[in-house]
């Protein structure tokens, strides 16, 4: 475990440090304001820390440090040293797909127009990300029809101009035709000027004067060119249209939607300038450590500006929390843009509307990603081979039953089983358990009747033929059970009262810090954030929670239907339940009028006024003390 340096070794100034371990590979890298603030704050009692920060303490043997002038120098170098180390304690944050940009190499001669994906290059001009690549290639081939700048490459171009022949573009007028001097510098560049102007959202003045210019071409009789002007507004109104309107023209904002759970999140944003939505961009993030929605927004907005974006920088960011040093980052974006820049949470009006939408779309993105983990099945193989490292199973367990508990004070008191076989769930293998022998709030002993009725029941089986068998005489490979120490012990001494030995292998997940613990063990094991296997059983046991809480409710409804309706003449258990269907809850039931029951054909009239005065409230009398 590293020690702690001498307080006044450490600078003052800001910087970035790094944790390493005995090989000198870089653990963990951080950014300070003060790195004597920050690093004194590490060296404290362990267990006031993060577990994870408590297990990279101890992995740590040394410490380094680098002073910058400012804290948004610290900033840049940590971004760097991230991106040189990857270090595995630090969060992960990485674009969730390639998306195309639409791009115009201004830097060139004769610039072309062209989708790019990859790597950006600073002398070029670039718009999107766009995530429907369809409509993007659809809309440059409409653009094409109005600014018909080149789309060949540099090698095409040349082999065209050499030949002293144009290409097909040229001739079905998609191509101004630069490479047999079909147009002068100057024209060209009028081109170039005019799509990058409709680009950056300033559609009005473009379709102005290209109405202009096809009426002069009108009035002068010119009637082949008006036409052919007609054609480019038409195409470039078209255009137009394929790019949504959020805002007022003169508005360049982002908004970023956040969907998460403990293990990672999913982001999208939406880049807005000049009232339309000219690009998207989405992330994914691998949380390696614990994080609050504050520092979570913190590396998302490092990570979507710390490298100059194509569209540059909005006047206001719209997040769905506050930032942690909001001051700063609102410091560093106004440097990077040049102007004021704001970071605020929209509470109303469209710009919430905005943020719905935007947290739709990553909640859609975060979906997918769960999905696409959880069907694929390399990533399921990799989950059950590190689970079986990290609990030290004797085989990877590809049948995992999951148990947990539901009830509001002891009451409805339920337990449910889920399983996965092959990391899927197996639903058809799902149990429910109402909790029989146990009085009261007893969680422990409520999960030793639950685990003792399965093992019963996987007793029983084994003694019958094998053709008579059903899934309860399956022998899982992992019982998994929510909860701490109390809820592990209460299995195993289901395992002992059945003289059963542990051949079966039994753990618990604590939801707190996802610790999960196992027999003969002291402290807790931590499987890594990040990694398959933690993900794994966050998936099971969130589903036995699930399916528990469920069970739970379905008994509650019943319970309440049939204590409000309990005893009035002519309602038993069915018509108590159609009546709660048909008017939706037992409240708006106490609540109908004599004439609503009335109507209901299949109730009788005398049952009808029964329920009504069962619930009608007590008229006043002369004695009555209301009003005094």
């Amino acid at each position: 475990m590293i020690q702690r340096p001498p307080s006044q070794s450490i600078p003052s100034r800001p910087g970035s440090y790094l944790f390493k371990d005995k090989e000198g590979r870089v653990l963990y890298v951080g950014k300070a304001k003060s790195l004597r603030n920050r690093l004194n704050s590490y060296f404290q009692q362990l267990s006031n820390l993060p577990i994870r920060t408590q297990q990279m303490l101890e992995e740590a043997q040394s410490l380094d440090w680098i002073q910058v002038t400012n804290e948004a120098e610290a900033l840049m170098l940590e971004h760097n040293l991230i991106q040189e180390h990857q270090p595995r304690y630090n969060v992960r944050l990485r674009d969730d797909k390639s998306y195309p940009y639409l791009a115009v190499t201004v830097s060139d001669k004769w610039p072309r127009a062209t989708l790019i994906r990859g790597k950006l290059k600073k002398a070029n001009r670039y718009f999107g990300p766009y995530v429907d690549v369809g409509a993007i290639r659809d809309t440059l081939d409409l653009l094409q029809r109005t600014f018909p700048l080149r789309t060949c490459s540099d090698a095409k171009y040349r082999r065209h101009e050499r030949l002293g022949k144009p290409c097909l573009d040229f001739h079905i007028k998609k191509c101004c035709g630069p490479c047999v001097d079909e147009v002068t510098e100057e024209g060209y560049q009028n081109l170039v000027t005019e799509l990058l102007q409709f680009l950056e959202g300033d559609t009005e003045n473009v379709l102005s004067a290209l109405k202009k210019e096809m009426e002069s071409a009108s009035a002068a009789q010119e009637y082949e060119r008006a036409a052919r002007l007609r054609d480019n507004l038409l195409n470039v109104q078209k255009a137009a249209e394929r790019q949504l309107m959020v805002g007022t023209r003169s508005e360049d904002f982002d908004v970023l939607g956040v969907e998460q759970d403990e293990l990672g999140a999913s982001v999208h944003a939406f880049l807005i300038r000049k009232g339309k939505v000219m690009g998207q961009r989405a992330l994914t993030v691998d949380k390696t450590q614990e994080m609050t929605g504050e520092a979570l927004v913190a590396k998302v907005l490092e990570k979507i500006y710390i490298e100059k974006s194509p569209m540059g920088y909005p006047k206001r960011v719209f997040v769905p929390e506050l930032p942690e040093n909001k001051d700063f980052f609102e410091s560093w974006l106004s440097e990077l843009r040049g102007s004021k820049v704001q970071i605020s949470v929209p509470h109303r009006g469209d710009k919430r509307s905005l943020m719905e939408t935007v947290t739709i779309n990553a909640r859609d993105s975060f979906q997918r990603n769960r999905l696409k983990r959880a069907t694929d099945h390399n990533t399921r193989s990799r989950a059950l081979s590190e689970l079986q490292q990290y609990l030290d199973l004797p085989n990877a367990p590809l049948r995992i039953e999951c148990f947990d508990m539901s009830h509001i004070q002891g009451t409805n008191y339920v337990g449910s089983m889920v399983v996965m076989e092959d990391g899927l769930p197996k639903k058809k293998d799902y149990r429910r358990f109402k909790i029989q022998r146990v009085a009261g709030n007893d969680d422990y002993a409520a999960m030793e009747e639950v685990i003792s009725r399965r093992l019963s029941s996987y007793v029983a089986e084994l003694e019958k033929p094998i053709n008579e068998r059903n899934a309860f005489s399956y022998t899982p490979q992992l019982i998994l059970v929510d909860g701490g120490k109390g809820q592990l012990s209460a299995a195993l001494k289901a395992f002992k009262k059945l003289n059963i030995d542990q051949s079966i292998p039994v753990a618990a997940i604590a939801k707190k810090n996802e610790e999960i613990f196992i027999p003969d063990r002291h402290g807790p094991i931590e499987i890594p954030r990040g990694s398959e296997a933690l993900y794994l059983v966050q998936r099971i046991r969130d589903e036995s929670h699930r399916f528990a809480v469920s069970y739970h409710r379905q008994l509650r409804s019943k319970t309440m239907t049939g204590s409000a309706l309990e005893g009035i003449p002519g309602i038993g258990k069915v018509r108590a339940a159609r009546l709660v269907k048909e008017f939706g809850s037992v409240k708006k039931v106490q609540q109908a009028t004599l004439e609503d029951l009335e109507n209901l054909p299949w109730l009788p009239s005398d049952a009808a006024k029964a329920v009504y005065q069962k619930f009608i409230s007590p008229p006043r009398t002369a004695g009555s003390t209301y009003g005094r």
